[in-house]
Parts: structure tokens; sequence; C-alpha cells
């Protein structure tokens, strides 16, 4: 047995000690590091390792997803897990979905992004939104049964920023729960709540339930 394939001292059925992240995003790695600590595995992003991002052209967050964990697992030879998130709002028809990191082009500007988001949203009453997040996890590049959760975040979009934390849209992106934003919330509750936070407890649990099965 090779050290990837060990067992994690977690307990979780991991089945691995080391985890390639898909994700070249600082915010996504800090808060990814934060929600895979429990496992206990030893996470290391494709850019530690100089594997450049793959194009995500698909028009699903699965599809993206998909393509990212298994890019990054057959460069590194390692599982890999990758996300693929972004803010739907009602009344833009889901957008900006799936182009919710490069909304406003090239190159990737949270700042263009949240202007555009907020211009278009201008004369809108409907303000309602959702974060949605799709995690995959592959144990090797062409692993036949990639484990697949997924998560949802509802709020509203509000006109004008607030708070200094998160990234991405978060200033704008006022929850539904504690009518703070993504920005203003502190890191435990906006883990407990978010929609990355969900799709990972709903990862974590697939693992604990296939440890169960064995």
């Amino acid at each position: 047995m090779t050290s990837s394939q060990s067992a994690s001292p977690s307990g979780h059925a991991t089945g691995f000690s080391r985890l390639v992240l898909a994700s070249a995003n600082p915010g996504k790695v800090r808060e990814f590091r934060r929600l895979l600590s429990p496992l206990l595995v030893n996470v290391i992003t494709q850019a530690d390792l100089g594997i450049a991002e793959v194009p995500e052209p698909h028009v699903t967050f699965i599809e993206n997803a998909l393509a990212k964990a298994r890019h990054a697992s057959a460069y590194a030879e390692l599982p890999a897990l990758a996300d693929d998130s972004g803010i739907c709002v009602a009344a833009l028809n889901g957008a900006p979905g799936v182009h919710s990191a490069r909304y406003a082009g090239e190159p990737a500007s949270d700042r263009r992004n949240n202007e555009k988001l907020i211009a278009a949203m201008r004369s809108v009453t409907d303000r309602r939104a959702h974060y949605y997040c799709v995690l995959v996890l592959v144990r090797r590049a062409h692993d036949p049964e990639p484990i697949v959760a997924e998560g949802a975040w509802h709020g509203t979009i509000v006109e004008n920023p607030r708070g200094g934390g998160g990234f991405g849209y978060d200033p704008y992106f006022q929850d539904n729960e504690t009518g703070l934003t993504g920005a203003e919330l502190p890191l435990t509750k906006k883990n407990e709540i978010s929609h990355r936070g969900r799709a990972m407890r709903a990862l974590l649990a697939k693992l604990a339930d296939m440890k169960g099965n064995e």
C-alpha cells in the first residue's frame, strides 16, 4: 500500500493521506483548508505542484468540477478534490452561474464582477439569489465512481457592500438567516451555513457512510 493510499488517521474512509485541491483561488484554498481539517489529510494545491488550471467550458457546475478533479488527479497522481461554485440570481435567469468567477471577463476580478452584477440589478426588485457548490472527489483520474456532494446558500443581493471579510460576491450577498452579508459573517458561522460548508458536510457524511458499509 502506497503512502497516497494509506488510511487517514481521522477515521474517515478517505483511504489516502494526501489530497490535491484543484483550485488556485486563494479565498477558496483558505476556506477548503478549514473545511477539510476534520479529515487530517495533507492538502496540496495544484498550484503548489505547478499544475495549470483546466478550461471550464461546460454549462453545468458538476461537469466543470469533474473535469477539474480528473485533470488535477492525472497530473498529480493523487486523489483530487474539485469544486465548481457560483452565485445564481433569480432575476437574471441564474446568471452569473458557472461564469461567476469571470462574469466581467478576463482577467478575473472580484471588483469588476460585483460592479457588473450590481449594474445588472439596478432596476430589479426581485433580489433573490443563492450560492451553489458542487464538490467532486476522485481517488484517481479515471475513477468510475466519483464522490459528488452539493450545497446551496440562499439570500438576496444588496445594493451597497457590507463587511470586510469573505471574497467574490460576499459583500453584496445577504444571508436570509442572519441578515448579514457573506463578508460580515464570522468565519465559523460562514463555514456552518455557506454553500461550500454544506457541500463539505455532505461529502464527509458520504465518506462516513462508505466506511460504515465496508
